[in-house]
């Protein structure tokens, strides 16, 4: 629609915010509802009216300027008023924070339409029309911080009579806008996910639609609102926000049309040059140095920083995104992008990920279309200026070594290290990499993100460990694909026979390490190219992740044995659970939060069938799911343990207890030594030493094995596990001989 330009009396300025068809008392009704006095508001007296404008003050209505019982009229100068205008009280303090110290009291100023609360300061506002400012706020050196009448505030919903093309989208995924969404205020990454999902399934995208659309009010006239103890500084233009208490805005180039949270949940800052537009920041985000974010949405404790570019993009909770560029991506909580020249388009990324500098997650372009999608496992770490290609998916904790990837990839082994051998023209995959050789980082990861989680609200419940329902699934089908891979090798080769494979007298136990050394293992369907795809150490990653199975099974089995008797709680559980079902059993990461697919499935019924009224109520499902996770994945647990024994839960007596938690303290064991060989070598690499005089030297710049607190503390904790685990199995032997 074309803006219209007229003129009109001065007298009516500041009375034209709504169009006419908007009823008088609705639009009061929405002003009082941005903000209410504690106390009854009074005209000016005729005194006052005449020291406003000695001291410079113009309003060609007087009679329309309201203000609390504490008033003083000496702190209003230079400044011009236009339409209602209501004020609180106003005394004679000075506002500090930080190395900011100005008087209250309203500066050089032009307000139009505005109300205020008490001892606030407004100075060399340029214009200002159609907020509510809450007490004590500080607003200096802003040229236009002005309120539309239809303003959305970064809700992707209709105003008034506004037709359907008026709609803000969030293109999330995918460059085609094939599964955009509605952003609205509070929508978290489990929301996002599910509705950029089954875009096939009309009437459930119908649903997140209508329960976005009824979640607001579509009448113009809403103020903007800025919170209690806000301060705007030396800001260019801010223009249709809603900004919370406590938040910080200094330097900023353009906010448009943006809901800011900030107050108790976390403090929100904005810095020099940002532009930020249509969007949504949750509380304690930061957003600093020439950040510019255009359709987006930022979690609880977001980062943005040093000229990051997000556009069209959802960041998860608790991640930071530095100098680089992201499009079209939803990203799970827990994200780390620090370094430059990262480029990242049409992903989907589960969490707990990191990119490196130069990393390019997506070409752009390798087809004549638009991009395709990428969909990523939690975990995620592609190295220096990794180049992968769209479409391409990779199971739970894939590091990808520096280089270029020349074709779309298929990873569905966890765990694993993949490199391009550019000599012999192939990929190559190392199956249970962090389990062999990166332990310690597996094991920093998991306290790092426990750590730095600064959620107040936790809706959705995030589970931090690596070993959780969704990557042991990946394991059992990791374990599979290996199996497959060996198996279809030795026929190959003539080293076994079928008759061997079919009786189940086959055991991978029976690989001598020559024998693989001799042979060569390749993956198909891995690459989309023609080069050979080799597994490395394959029989050594088959046991790793049969390890990792137990652990993860062995684990909860010794705290429900610590917590019950042998044949209580424990056989109970037992004698509820079926045989190990992927399907049945299916887990889904709903935005960070893993919940049993079963359970979407009836989610997805309740609101096709609109017994799910809001998305408060999707909430409340999670919040829900999120009490039930840890008897489900104890249960998840005790299954897995099952199916990795092929042992069914009637054949769990004492000797298969003792026998288990006997495997669990010797991979506790192994755990151990790969933890410290692991971050041992970071010191033992001479090539470190070179940069230090000596030994001495390094461990007082790099600090030591010996001395670092998290080595020590787990170190204890396994330990103290250890002799635990090798206690109960004292009991249980005790116990097996008195019966």
């Amino acid at each position: 629609m074309e803006k219209k330009y007229f003129k009109k009396p001065l007298e009516s300025l500041g009375y034209s915010f709504v169009d006419e068809k908007m009823v008088a008392s609705d639009y009061l009704k929405l002003r009082n509802e941005a903000f209410s006095y504690p106390f009854e508001l009074r005209n000016l007296s005729e005194e006052e009216i005449i020291r406003l404008e000695r001291n410079n003050n113009f309003c060609p209505q007087w009679s329309d300027f309201f203000v609390g019982p504490d008033f003083d009229v000496s702190l209003v100068r230079n400044c011009t008023f236009y339409g209602l205008i209501r004020m609180g009280n106003l005394q004679r303090f000075f506002l500090s924070y930080s190395d900011l110290s100005l008087p209250v009291g309203l500066y050089s100023s032009r307000i139009i339409n505005c109300d205020f609360g008490d001892n606030v300061v407004i100075d060399q506002v340029a214009y200002m029309a159609n907020y509510v400012v809450g007490n004590e706020v500080m607003l200096l050196n802003i040229n236009e911080l002005v309120t539309s009448e239809t303003a959305r505030f970064g809700n992707g919903i209709l105003k008034g009579d506004e037709e359907e093309d008026k709609r803000i989208w969030l293109e999330l995924c995918n460059e085609n806008q094939g599964r955009k969404i509605l952003p609205f205020d509070g929508m978290l990454p489990g929301d996002a996910y599910l509705w950029t999902r089954n875009r096939h399934d009309l009437a459930l995208q119908d649903a997140y639609k209508k329960l976005t659309d009824n979640a607001f009010d579509r009448k113009n006239g809403l103020f903007g609102r800025i919170g209690n103890h806000t301060i705007i500084k030396n800001t260019r233009s801010i223009k249709d926000a809603l900004i919370g208490s406590n938040a910080y805005i200094k330097g900023a180039n353009k906010i448009k049309n943006v809901t800011i949270h900030s107050g108790p949940e976390g403090h929100t800052q904005i810095g020099e040059g940002c532009e930020i537009v249509n969007g949504i920041v949750g509380f304690g985000c930061r957003i600093f140095y020439g950040v510019k974010a255009v359709r987006f949405i930022l979690g609880d404790h977001a980062q943005l920083k040093y000229g990051a570019r997000l556009i069209n993009s959802y960041l998860g909770f608790n991640s930071t995104i530095s100098c680089c560029e992201v499009l079209n991506a939803l990203i799970f909580p827990n994200h780390e992008q620090h370094h430059n020249n990262s480029f990242l388009c049409s992903a989907l990324l589960m969490g707990q990920s990191n990119l490196a500098a130069g990393a390019t997650i997506g070409s752009n372009h390798n087809s004549r279309a638009a991009d395709g999608e990428l969909e990523i496992g939690r975990g995620f770490w592609p190295g220096l200026c990794v180049s992968i290609k769209h479409p391409s998916k990779f199971s739970s904790y894939c590091i990808l070594v520096k280089g270029d990837y020349p074709a779309e990839l298929n990873i569905q082994l966890p765990f694993s290290l993949v490199s391009n051998d550019l000599h012999n023209n192939e990929l190559r995959i190392l199956p249970a990499y962090w389990f062999l050789h990166n332990q310690y980082a597996l094991e920093r990861n998991a306290w790092k993100y426990g750590q730095r989680n600064k959620r107040t609200a936790t809706i959705q419940a995030i589970d931090f460990d690596y070993l959780a329902p969704d990557t042991v699934a990946e394991l059992f089908f990791g374990k599979l694909i290996l199996s497959e891979v060996i198996m279809n090798t030795l026929l190959d080769k003539r080293l076994i026979s079928i008759e061997k494979i079919i009786d189940g007298s086959f055991r991978f136990e029976e690989i001598s390490a020559k024998i693989e050394s001799e042979l060569s293992f390749y993956l198909p369907q891995a690459e989309n190219g023609k080069r050979p795809v080799r597994i490395l150490k394959i029989n050594e990653a088959h046991k790793a992740y049969t390890n990792a199975i137990i652990f993860y099974g062995a684990r909860a089995l010794f705290h429900i044995l610590q917590k019950a008797q042998i044949d209580g709680r424990l056989m109970e559980i037992c004698a509820l659970l079926p045989t190990y079902d992927f399907e049945k059993y299916k887990w889904l990461n709903i935005g960070g939060q893993l919940i049993r697919e079963v359970s979407i499935q009836d989610l997805y019924d309740r609101l096709k069938k609109n017994e799910i009224q809001s998305w408060e109520e999707v909430h409340q499902f999670y919040v829900e799911e999120g009490n039930k996770y840890a008897g489900l994945k104890e249960q998840d647990a005790l299954l897995a343990l099952s199916e990795v024994t092929a042992t069914s839960f009637k054949r769990w007596n004492i000797a298969f207890l003792v026998d288990i938690l006997g495997q669990f303290k010797g991979i506790i064991e192994i755990f151990q030594t790969q933890f410290i060989r692991s971050r041992k070598k970071d010191f033992d690499n001479p090539f470190r030493l070179m940069m230090y005089e000596n030994e001495q030297e390094m461990e007082a710049v790099l600090g030591s094995i010996e001395k670092d607190s998290f080595i020590k503390n787990k170190m204890l904790e396994w330990d103290h596990l250890k002799q635990q685990v090798a206690h109960l199995v004292d009991e249980l032997n005790n116990q097996s001989r008195v019966n």
